[in-house]
């Protein structure tokens, strides 16, 4: 049955981002919970603005609306930072075309770049060129204990190129695949050097799907050769302006976890999955070293009832919080097929935990 707006949230919290950053760092023992969501699907992000009536009274204001209701409704939800949704985009064809020497029409298998032809054709987006107009407008209004996240698509190799053509890449044209890699790495650590200049922004969110369910998708050598220098270099570029730098990664890392954490110097680790490393796991393997985010799977968050899904919340935090380094979440993202009450559950869970 759905209840109404009293029934979840009767224990409101403030945003709190150096609360939430002293969480991360393990710098201290949080005084409550904070929580973490890569993204929230727009239909759910819509459902919850009408529930709630996030938007109700405003005047109405095109240009920036989106944003005034994303701080609105992520301080009703009780999170700390709002998405900011800028960065280069990669277009998925060369002049209307998926590409030009293909060895598959699917857009999964290959992409837009399979030759040197390719790579010089490619309309690489340009970092200056990006309209920053809602940085300046968040610099004014988003509130003081709040702060804002972009996020990184480091891993847009695997759409230039397409997941079974890098396979041969590897073997066949290694220096084009280092090519590709390379000219991606340089626009994200330019876009990032140029968002970190602005004092509302407070985490770099890196995204690059490195694995499945038994291992990773490339040699672990390959993966610590060519791809994380470039989350190596926007870590670097996040700490040199105090920002923090967090990686989503599905799959199974454990082979890289390690060169994740002391060399590439991530700050927090997102995304679990129970079928690889459920999140407690993760605590107990890696909790003193980085800090972990979400890891409420996302199978049970959409199956279980809520006495199932209170208990597990709970259970979960008596696992992760101690000592820090851990913040509430689903174990990936909140589509649009979560059922929503569920998802206001685990916040409701998360808000009443002591």
């Amino acid at each position: 049955m759905r209840r109404e707006m009293n029934g979840f949230f009767s224990n409101n919290v403030q945003p709190d981002f150096e609360g939430f950053r002293k969480c991360i760092l393990r710098e201290e023992e949080p005084r409550r919970v904070f929580f973490t969501e890569l993204f929230l699907d727009n239909p759910v992000r819509e459902a919850l603005i009408e529930r709630f009536n996030i938007n109700r009274g405003w005047e109405r204001d095109k240009t920036f609306d989106f944003y005034r209701e994303e701080i609105a409704l992520q301080r009703f939800l009780g999170y700390d930072m709002v998405r900011c949704l800028i960065g280069p985009l990669f277009p998925s064809s060369i002049d209307g075309r998926s590409n030009s020497t293909a060895l598959s029409e699917d857009p999964v298998a290959s992409g837009p770049i399979q030759s040197w032809k390719d790579f010089e054709l490619y309309p690489w987006p340009e970092v200056a060129k990006i309209d920053l107009s809602v940085l300046d407008w968040l610099e004014k209004e988003l509130p003081e204990n709040m702060k804002s996240y972009v996020t990184i698509p480091a891993g847009n190799y695997k759409m230039l190129l397409g997941y079974e053509n890098m396979l041969y890449m590897m073997y066949d044209d290694p220096v084009l695949m280092k090519a590709v890699i390379d000219r991606i790495s340089e626009i994200h650590a330019s876009f990032a050097r140029t968002v970190c200049q602005y004092s509302c922004i407070g985490v770099l969110w890196g995204s690059d799907d490195m694995g499945f369910k038994t291992q990773t998708f490339f040699p672990p050598d390959f993966i610590r050769k060519n791809i994380l220098p470039t989350h190596q270099a926007l870590a670097e570029i996040s700490h040199d302006h105090r920002k923090l730098y967090f990686l989503h990664s599905c799959g199974n890392l454990e082979t890289i976890m390690d060169d994740l954490i002391d060399i590439v110097k991530i700050d927090a680790k997102h995304s679990f999955e129970d079928a690889v490393m459920s999140v407690a796991e993760a605590k107990e393997s890696y909790g003193n070293r980085v800090a972990l985010l979400g890891g409420i799977d996302v199978d049970f968050l959409c199956r279980s009832d809520e006495p199932a899904l209170r208990k597990r919340v709970r259970k979960t935090l008596e696992t992760c919080l101690n000592g820090g380094g851990y913040c509430l979440g689903s174990g990936n993202s909140i589509a649009e097929y979560v059922p929503l009450e569920n998802y206001l559950v685990m916040l409701d869970e998360g808000k009443n935990y002591r």
